[in-house]
């Protein structure tokens, strides 16, 4: 059985998603990242873990975390508060993100059962270059820390020190990071249905009823009166 970690901020206006504004309000893109987070959790909850980790920026809960462990974000530069989480772990381990909801539940199961014989990590990376999915059999902080984060080469970098120490690791597919107005869309598509495909579709009846990006559609009231403008032109 595995320990799954999910690394998120508290979903403060200004703090979270702050790249989807504009055309979104701060405080819509605030809950674009609380509809992330629980989209996320409640995939996870589907499986078996050996134990559940919230590791949080900050105190504020976007949703019900029963039968999860919460613990404080360390202090520090984000490779060290993923270092200090891993370390505080024992067995094997997966951190994701809250940034990239749509993955796979597929993936999930198999991350949440036996690891198979000949697999010392699991390396997810995403389309920006970082990682959504990191995990280790043996959670080692000093396999993270010192790696340069938030960067194009940051999950090359991380891939490299996996394999540079000797882990035999198994690749997770490819994820698109929720960052930009343009990736919610993409994520909105194979999220029908969801909190973020309704802000997906109504941003884009934003624009299309002529709200230029130095506008903001400040919430769902807003998204849906230009909506229904959209529609009438």
């Amino acid at each position: 059985m595995t320990t799954l970690i999910m690394l998120a901020k508290e979903c403060v206006p200004g703090k979270v998603k702050t790249r989807l504004s504009p055309p979104l309000s701060l405080t819509a893109a605030a809950e674009v990242a609380a509809a992330c987070i629980d989209i996320t959790a409640d995939a996870v909850d589907r499986f078996g873990w050996t134990r559940k980790v919230l590791c949080l920026d900050g105190t504020r809960l976007p949703r019900d975390f029963t039968g999860w462990d919460i613990v404080a974000q360390s202090d520090g530069d984000l490779d060290e508060r993923i270092a200090a989480v891993l370390d505080a772990c024992a067995g094997p381990t997966v951190l994701i993100g809250m940034d990239s909801p749509q993955l796979d539940r597929g993936v999930l199961n198999l991350l949440s059962t036996e690891w198979p014989d000949d697999c010392d990590a699991w390396f997810g990376p995403a389309a920006d270059g970082g990682f959504w999915a990191l995990g280790l059999r043996e959670p080692v902080g000093d396999l993270v820390r010192g790696v340069p984060m938030s960067r194009a080469d940051t999950g090359a970098i991380q891939l490299e020190r996996l394999r540079a120490a000797g882990l035999r690791t198994t690749l997770l597919p490819v994820l698109r990071d929720i960052d930009t107005v343009a990736d919610l869309d993409a994520a909105a598509q194979l999220l029908p249905g969801t909190l973020l495909a309704e802000f997906a579709d109504r941003a884009g009846a934003a624009v299309r009823a002529g709200v230029s990006t130095g506008d903001v559609v400040t919430d769902f009231a807003d998204c849906a009166s230009l909506a229904d403008r959209a529609e009438a032109s």
